[in-house]
Parts: structure tokens; C-alpha cells; sequence
């Protein structure tokens, strides 16, 4: 039923997601072991991911560096700790777009994602072609984007080291991070697979660490010390707390990771949903424990004006030198999640290209090395030029990009399902449809609506030029040759 499967089984499908973690590891993986057995492509997928990979998949895939760049970001959103409503207004919109991805999933178990369920969903519409390549296309800006956030994020931690640094210097190494990620990939890539390890090992350190040393400190007079109205409902509270939910969003992103790997699941229709729930509630009750550890320890009024706060929540307990250990882990984290990304993005327009379904160009293998080097360098270029901005811009883009396309179009795609497509068996079914999906669409536009103009406009310019491209590829596919 799925042809095109194949091609996109190559890297593991899209992490089509929000900020660095372990992004991209699934990509990475299968990446490996396509070059270790020496061919282009598996000849068939073996389902050997049961409910415990599948959750450490996607858990891994949600923690990684951005709880530690975002947190400042997301107390300056509502100007206090009723921040912590973002986080969990955001587990809600997790746990329901989760069962969207979950029904999609289990109905649709092959790899690619997003890529696969609106190109089979919409099969029969006039949406089948156009929306599957306007996931290519938005890609094409949001997953530098995500790249460029742990760019940014690394510069801002070198910070604590490099004293006086200032916003120069800080661009210059977001690009000098960015080039040599493209150097170190722009090769035959073999033997990184204990990076997933490294990197989960690493995270999971910091992570405790910081979690353990908070609630020994604990000061619920620090942590809960808000402002004079801060519940009063009004304009401002509704912009903050979209811009709240947009940040925790950009972390919890990486739940569905297991979907893009559908085709090696075992019995998805059980393992996937179980592993989506789990990974949100476990991960949201990570974050929320981790975001009062720190204010329990630096006051919210300071936190939000950090740009390394996790150096300065273990400086202030355990003095400089433990402060340095932990800054190098954040920094370890960035720099290999980044890498693990731009690894895996790099094959998404790549796969699609080989496909048909998008521009020929992105296809090109580099003649000695055998990987695609032109999506390498379009997708490590654009991240470079993304990392000159802030880091709130950045995230801000990144999620209106998607928002339309991907998280809104899957909905689409659910109902088109649902309604049209009695030919595709649907195993798991989301509790008490329609309301989790309402729940999701109605969370999802109130994200988008209180971004900001300028980000509301990024958003639909990224659609509506996509449109325009794809009329233009498919008149250049039409002509004779």
C-alpha cells in the first residue's frame, strides 16, 4: 500500500520536531546500519521496537539541551513562576495531538511519519500531492531552524567561559559550530553509534543532578514568590501564556518520534500509543521538577535574565569549579544533538528527492564519499544563517512553520481517515474522538494566533510560497525533458 516507504527507510523518517536532544538518533540510526551492511537500503524492516525502546526513543528525543537554554525564555513570557501553567497547558496539547499521531500511526504503520500519513490519507484528494511536499518544503526552513537553536544555545553557554562576550562573538560561534558540524559530516559516516549513549548518558547526568540538588535546597517562598497579578486575566496574559506554551511545546516535541520507525514496531497499534503517553507524562513531570529546582535556588527575577542558568544554579550551590563540569556537559549535549540532527535532516529532502517528490537537485550522492552532499550543504547553510538570530526568534519561527502544515495537517488527514478511507484498517482508535483532536487544533491555532504578527506572517508566507513552488515543480515535471 505504501510504495514509497522504501526510500524514506534510508534514514528513519524525519524527527520533524522541535528542539536538539537526541533528535535525529533514529535518522542516525538507521542511517548506520544501512552503511554497516554495506547497501543503500534495507531489504525489509524487522519490528523489534517494543514499549520500552519505543518510550526511551521518544523520551530521548524530547530532553536534550533545550530545558536549559529555554527556561529564562519561558519565565519571561508570563514575568513569573505562573509560568508553569505553559508547561502544563503544553502536557494537555501533548498527551491530545499524541492520540492523533497515535491513531495515524497504528492505521499507518510504515516508516516516514508525516510524510506518510498525508500522502496516504489525502491519497484520494486534490490535497494528495500538494501537502506531502509542503512537509518537504516548510522542512526545508524549520529543520534548520531546530538546528540552529543548539548553535545558539551552544554560543550562549561558551558565555560562562568566555567572560565580556558579546553579540559578535556569539554569532561568530554559532557559525564556527555550525561549520565544523558540516565538516565533520561532510564525509562517509560509519562509526557514531555510541553517540545516542554519549549523549543520553549526558543529559541524564545533568538532568539528575541539577533535579536532586534543587529539591535539597527547596524554598517554596523563592519559588513561589509571584508578582501582584499575576492571574489576572487580561490581553497580556493570553499573548504570555501562548508564548509560554509555544516554549514548552519546543521542548516536549520529540513524543512521536516512534511514529517515523512505525514499520519496525512491534504490535503499533498497542506499543505506539503506550509509549507517546508515557513519554509526555514522564517528561512534563521531569521539566516541571527540574524549572522549580533551579527557581528554588536562583530567584525567578534573575533566572529570566540568564543565559546559562544551568551553569549559575550549580555555581550558586557547589561553587565555580562544579559550574564548569556541568557547563561542559551542556555543552557536550548541544554540540552532539546538533550534530545528530543536521546528520539526519540532511537525508529528508534527499529521500523525498529520490522519491519524486521533490526538486531533483536535492537527490546528488557525493561521487567518492556516497552521501548527499547537496542536502548537507542547503540544510548546513540555512542553519548558519538562522543561528545570527535570537534564540526566541528562532524558536518562534520554528514552530509556526510547522504548525500549519505538519501538526494541523495531520489533523486534516485524521478526519479525511476516518471519513473517506474505510479501505485502511484502523486498530487503535483515540478515546473519545472528536475532543482530543479539538483539544490539539484549537491548542495548536492559539499557539500560532499569539505568536506575534511578524511570526503569524512567516508562517503563512512559508505556505503560501511552498504552494507557488510546488505549481512551479509540477510544471517543470510535466515538460518534456
Amino acid at each position: 500500500m505504501w510504495a514509497n516507504q522504501r526510500a524514506f527507510a534510508r534514514v528513519r523518517g524525519p524527527k520533524a520536531s522541535g528542539r536538539p536532544g537526541c533528535r535525529g538518533l533514529s535518522i542516525l540510526a538507521g542511517t548506520l546500519e544501512n552503511q554497516r551492511n554495506g547497501t543503500s537500503e534495507p531489504d525489509h524492516l524487522v519490528r523489534a521496537f517494543g514499549l520500552l525502546q519505543a518510550t526511551a526513543l521518544n523520551m530521548s528525543n524530547m530532553v536534550g539541551v533545550g530545558p536549559f537554554i529555554t527556561i529564562p525564555l519561558i519565565i519571561a513570557s508570563m514575568g513569573g513562576p505562573q509560568c508553569m501553567l505553559g508547561w502544563l497547558l503544553g502536557a494537555v496539547l501533548a498527551l491530545s495531538d499524541g492520540l492523533v499521531w497515535s491513531e495515524l500511526a497504528a492505521a499507518m504503520p510504515g516508516t516516514g511519519g508525516t510524510y506518510l500519513y498525508l500522502r496516504e490519507a489525502l491519497r484520494k484528494t486534490s490535497l494528495g500531492g500538494l501537502l506531502p511536499f509542503l512537509f518537504i518544503w516548510q522542512f526545508i526552513f524549520s529543520g534548520p531552524l531546530e538546528i540552529a537553536s543548539g548553535y545558539i544555545g551552544f554560543a550562549q553557554y561558551v558565555g560562562y567561559f568566555w567572560h565580556g562576550m558579546g553579540p559578535g562573538q556569539t554569532r561568530l560561534v554559532s557559525l564556527a559550530v555550525g561549520a565544523l558540524v558540516i565538516v565533520l559530516l561532510y564525509r562517509r559516516i560509519t562509526a557514531v553509534g555510541r553517540l545516542t549513549v554519549v549523549l543520553w548518558v549526558g543529559m541524564l547526568v545533568t538532568v539528575l543532578w541539577i533535579i536532586a540538588s534543587g529539591l535539597a535546597n527547596f524554598h517554596a517562598r523563592v519559588v513561589f514568590d509571584f508578582p501582584a497579578h499575576a492571574f489576572t486575566f487580561s490581553t497580556g496574559f493570553a499573548a504570555g501564556l501562548g508564548s509560554a506554551m509555544l516554549i514548552a511545546m519546543y521542548d516536549f516535541m520529540g513524543y512521536y518520534d516512534i511514529c517515523y520507525v512505525g514499520g519496525e514496531v512491534r504490535n503499533p497499534a498497542r506499543v505506539i500509543p503506550r509509549s507517546i503517553l508515557y513519554s509526555v507524562v514522564a517528561v512534563a513531570a521531569i521539566y516541571l521538577v527540574m524549572n522549580l529546582s533551579i527557581i528554588a535556588v536562583v530567584p525567578w527575577r534573575e533566572a529570566m535574565q540568564s543565559k546559562f542558568i544551568a551553569s549559575e544554579f550549580v555555581e550558586r550551590l557547589y561553587g565555580t569549579r562544579a559550574a564548569s563540569v556541568v557547563t561542559a556537559l551542556v555543552l557536550w549535549t548541544a554540540f552532539a544533538s546538533v550534530f545528530a540532527l543536521l546528520l539526519g535532516y540532511s537525508r529528508i529532502p534527499y529521500a523525498a528527492a529520490i522519491d519524486g517528490h521533490f526538486f531533483k537537485m536535492f537527490a546528488g550522492l557525493h561521487p567518492r564519499g556516497q552521501f548527499p552532499h547537496v542536502s548537507l550543504l542547503v540544510m548546513g547553510g540555512l542553519a548558519m544563517v538562522a543561528s545570527l538570530w535570537n534564540l526566541e526568534t528562532v524558536i518562534s519561527a520554528l514552530l509556526t512553520s510547522r504548525i500549519l502544515i505538519q501538526f494541523i495537517g495531520q489533523i486534516v488527514a485524521l478526519h479525511e481517515l476516518r471519513r473517506h478511507r474505510p479501505d485502511v484498517a484502523r486498530p487503535f482508535r483515540m478515546w473519545l474522538y472528536p475532543v482530543p483532536s479539538v483539544i490539539a487544533f484549537v491548542g495548536w491555532a492559539y499557539i500560532f494566533l499569539t505568536s506575534g504578527w511578524a511570526f503569524i506572517g512567516f508562517g503563512l508566507l512559508t505556505l503560501a510560497a511552498g504552494v507557488g513552488t510546488y505549481a512551479i515543480w509540477i510544471r517543470t515535471r510535466r515538460s518534456p525533458a
